[in-house]
């Protein structure tokens, strides 16, 4: 898979998420203002991302949106919020 193909995809993957993430229940304390801090900041990268896609530089992108993905996976380890990721065949 070319570099444009894998930004089209993780960027796909990304806005999924962005479309159904919530925060847990017992997050929602004084820090859920720096947890939804974190979501904007990820949602900055995607969008560079996109930006850069548009651009033709895919691997600038690609790096863009791995941050992203990175944010967001960070923020589901330490159970504060609450997502999947899309199943593809490459991820089972």
């Amino acid at each position: 898979m070319n570099n444009k193909a894998l930004l089209s995809k993780y960027v796909g993957n990304s806005e999924n998420v962005f479309a159904q993430i919530k925060l847990r229940k017992g997050a929602e304390t004084p820090s859920s203002q720096r947890i939804t801090e974190v979501i904007e900041y990820a949602k900055r990268y995607l969008s560079d991302a996109k930006y850069y896609g548009e651009k033709q530089k895919y691997s600038t992108g690609l790096v863009s949106v791995a941050y992203c993905e990175g944010m967001l996976d960070a923020l589901r380890l330490l159970k504060l919020v609450d997502f999947k990721w899309p199943e593809t065949e490459e991820r089972r």
